[in-house]
């Protein structure tokens, strides 16, 4: 079932899983600030039964990046340009990066867990957009970069925390400062992708996952998800006693206990 199908963005509902694609082929799904509000949009109408989200590019390319027209002096029709961003406030610029950032945030919520499926590029905000979700599973020709430093930018779409998180800072630091491509294999040796497939296995393997991801109870996978996202900031005593209460929620909720 379609909910909502606009600005380059689609999805669909089928029971306990959602696919989001992105659906603008001819622009190797190239993102601009509809699309972001569309993405935004898709977690206002996201039914609460779906606990897996699946994130697709449609074409040859997962996502190409920013779509070049935001580097022309007008921008996007409607959208304040980089001109118009440069010239407003320091509160004006901040919200106006917040908004953007939107789209990029509500993949991480505790209650699902999001999948990007990635062949071809994912370059800049398509690179941050698959860092977004929980998971990545790759076909052999995905193709990672963070080009933001190249045109004098810096990667600000939420991408720079989980991309720490998986590889560490220095090699993050090495990624995002050169802007170099991280091909399928080398993602999977250093943490970005979770499985790597020939392509036309791309979808399969999503399947395979998504099926394994939905057999446990909702419940208990909520609340590891939300044990583990805690764990890095967490001291070992503190991650101790989260995981106390987690148990002790779960035993309650098992044994018909719970609130």
């Amino acid at each position: 079932m379609t909910l909502l199908d606009k600005d380059g963005v689609r999805l669909a509902v089928d029971g306990a899983t959602a696919t989001v694609t992105l659906a603008v082929p001819a622009r190797r799904n190239a993102q601009s600030p509809a699309m972001w509000r569309a993405l935004v949009e898709v977690e206002r109408v996201l039914p609460g039964e779906v606990r897996v989200v699946v994130l697709r590019g449609e074409g040859p390319s997962f996502s190409a990046g920013l779509d070049r027209q935001a580097f022309t002096p007008e921008g996007f029709d409607g959208e304040p340009s980089f001109v118009d961003m440069a010239r407003g406030s320091d509160e004006e610029l901040d919200a106006v990066i917040e908004e953007y950032q939107r789209a990029f945030t509500w993949w991480r919520r505790p209650d699902l867990i999001t999948v990007a499926a990635v062949q071809g590029h994912a370059i800049g905000a398509g690179f941050q957009l698959a860092l977004a979700c929980d998971l990545r599973v790759c076909a052999q020709d995905a193709q990672f970069a963070m080009r933001e430093t190249s045109l004098g930018l810096v990667p600000d779409l939420t991408g720079t925390h989980p991309l720490v998180r998986l590889v560490g800072y220095g090699r993050a630091l090495e990624i995002c400062a050169t802007g170099r491509s991280v091909d399928a294999e080398e993602a999977q040796q250093i943490g970005l992708a979770n499985v790597v497939v020939p392509g036309e296995e791309l979808g399969a393997a999503v399947g395979d996952l998504t099926a394994a991801l939905l057999a446990p109870p909702r419940n208990a996978v909520i609340e590891t998800k939300a044990l583990l996202q805690g764990a890095v900031e967490r001291s070992p005593e503190e991650q101790y006693e989260a995981e106390r209460a987690a148990q002790g929620r779960r035993l309650r909720d098992l044994m018909g206990l719970g609130d």
